[in-house]
């Protein structure tokens, strides 16, 4: 599933959005909409009105289908007749017919809560409308031999369901003004009530930006292509889990090798995007989709055979997926079964670089003749997420950790290691530390991955030619994970070494508590000649 980008990579965020005037022109648009005429799409085809009435005249003289009937017949509430609306709008965007009868149960089913249509006027008009008389409008054309006593026990329930339709559009508008302030980012009140970190980590992956940047990193989906396709006796006639399916890309690659068998789950709602890809693609027979957390749903069968996922995150162990695959490795992988990928380590490497010093820490001492230092509170306190070169590495790098996928418990991705590295170039400073990753696919779980320590996995000495395998380091092709950055604390004094000074400490990878999806990383180092330091930074 890959990672959520952070900071400039969110997915709200744009050039033109960062840009001076963006945040204004934007609202601007969004208050100038409050005064734009009321455009009500037809729920029977795609003709628009200036009010619902005119719509719903429409659709009863033109189509036969009388709405107001359907939700007196039905005694619906506000949120019955929300269902009503996006089912029968489902319906017609899907090209079905309506049911002769629309019954209870024809819209029972929950997901009809959810809009078809974005900023629905007819759901937003509803509270507007007097909705007392044109039931009883609608029950005089449909009921003409109710009895007079009927009527007025029918009258005085519709006004009790009024009463309960205003309180609960009331909530309705609050949840959608909610979503609307999460949309433009002055969510952090409402958000922090509302819902935990992990909410917002599924409907990060909602939108189409993450997905398209994750299909456009080459060296990523290139590596699960070709270890699939190049594998396809292992993948013909299996059962196959995908967790975190996104798009559904990995899925139909499994399909397309011949697996038997195909089940994607993911929890964010990108996951009916990926059922409309499968249906396209013509690969429903084989691609079961399911919607929902590894750890709450039931797979219909007992085992699989493969487990494949992109659960990687920034510094690899950001998001905190890969419990959740482990979860499922233990639940559901068969004991001889295979995961893909199946190992994954961990570099880091001191790094020199003047020029990123100069473009984003000493930037704010002179910003156009006036002193930001200000502006500077925090910044050691952050890890970056950027794509350095080569030679700003100016120490052996380090592995400090090394998971074998297959064998690896939850608790040992909370980790601590030594570390170790000999400077190998004359540089002015030391001005931070690198971490990237390596990600390997092996055939079987007798193929392994060795543990190593001194050589750069990016290097021809570090490949390992019978496994398709990739780097997010500096010296490989960029990936959009890129490395993350720790810069050292400068307030605390200039950190130098000479060439063959040997530099060594401890690193600790701690996701904290009330953040589970964050990822804390602290390090130690010293040298021969200085003092022992240490520093903690954020990646959230």
């Amino acid at each position: 599933m890959g990672n959520r980008p952070i900071n400039d990579k969110d997915p709200d965020f744009s050039d033109d959005s960062a840009s001076s005037g963006g945040d204004e022109a934007e609202w601007l648009d969004v208050e100038s909409e409050e005064d734009e005429p009321l455009a009500v799409i037809s729920l029977l085809d795609d003709s628009v009105f200036p009010d619902v009435m005119s719509m719903l005249k429409y659709c009863k003289e033109n189509h036969g289908f009388d709405f107001l009937a359907v939700r007196q017949r039905l005694g619906l509430d506000f949120h019955g007749t929300v269902k009503l609306v996006n089912f029968i709008r489902q319906q017609i965007h899907d090209g079905c017919p309506l049911p002769e009868t629309i019954t209870a149960e024809t819209i029972k089913d929950d997901r009809y809560l959810k809009p078809v249509v974005d900023d629905d006027a007819l759901i937003l008009s509803l509270d507007e409308l007097d909705i007392d008389a044109l039931d009883n409008e609608a029950a005089s054309s449909a009921a003409e031999n109710i009895s007079s006593q009927d009527l007025v026990a029918l009258n005085s329930r519709l006004e009790e369901e009024l009463a309960a339709v205003k309180s609960q559009f009331a909530n309705y508008r609050l949840a959608v003004e909610q979503t609307l302030e999460r949309r433009w980012g002055d969510d952090k009140d409402v958000e922090s009530s509302t819902k935990d970190e992990s909410q917002y980590y599924w409907e990060s992956y909602g939108a189409n930006d993450i997905h398209e940047t994750m299909l456009k990193d080459t060296v990523r989906t290139d590596a699960y292509r070709d270890f699939i396709y190049e594998n396809k006796a292992l993948f013909k006639d299996k059962v196959v889990l995908d967790i975190g399916c996104g798009t559904g890309i990995l899925s139909m690659f499994c399909a397309r090798a011949g697996a038997k068998a195909v089940f994607a789950v993911d929890k964010a709602e990108v996951v009916e995007k990926a059922r409309a890809n499968i249906f396209t693609n013509g690969l429903s027979d084989t691609i079961t989709c399911i919607k929902g957390r590894i750890e709450d749903i039931e797979l219909p069968v007992p085992q699989v055979d493969i487990i494949v996922s992109e659960w990687m995150g920034y510094c690899l162990l950001y998001e905190a997926m890969l419990p959740s695959v482990l979860y499922a490795r233990d639940r559901y992988l068969k004991p001889d079964g295979l995961l893909v990928p199946s190992f994954a380590t961990i570099w880091v490497a001191p790094v020199s670089d003047p020029e990123y010093m100069t473009d984003h820490v000493s930037f704010w001492d002179d910003v156009y003749g006036f002193d930001m230092k200000a502006m500077k509170t925090g910044i050691y306190e952050e890890a970056r997420v950027e794509d350095l070169p080569p030679s700003t590495i100016c120490g052996q790098p380090s592995q400090i950790s090394h998971l074998d996928l297959h064998s690896v418990k939850p608790e040992q991705l909370n980790f601590r290691s030594d570390w170790k590295s000999d400077v190998n170039q004359s540089v002015e400073s030391i001005d931070g530390f690198l971490i990237w990753f390596d990600i390997f696919f092996t055939t079987s779980r007798q193929e392994t991955v060795p543990p190593r320590t001194g050589v750069d996995p990016s290097s021809p000495a570090g490949r390992i030619p019978s496994a398709v395998a990739f780097t997010t380091g500096p010296r490989g092709p960029v990936t959009h994970w890129k490395q993350g950055l720790l810069l050292v604390d400068r307030t605390k004094g200039i950190f130098t070494a000479e060439p063959g000074t040997g530099i060594s400490g401890e690193v600790v990878f701690q996701a904290p508590e009330d953040n589970p999806r964050a990822l804390g990383i602290s390090m130690s180092w010293v040298t021969k000649d200085s003092e022992p330091r240490s520093q903690t930074w954020k990646l959230r």
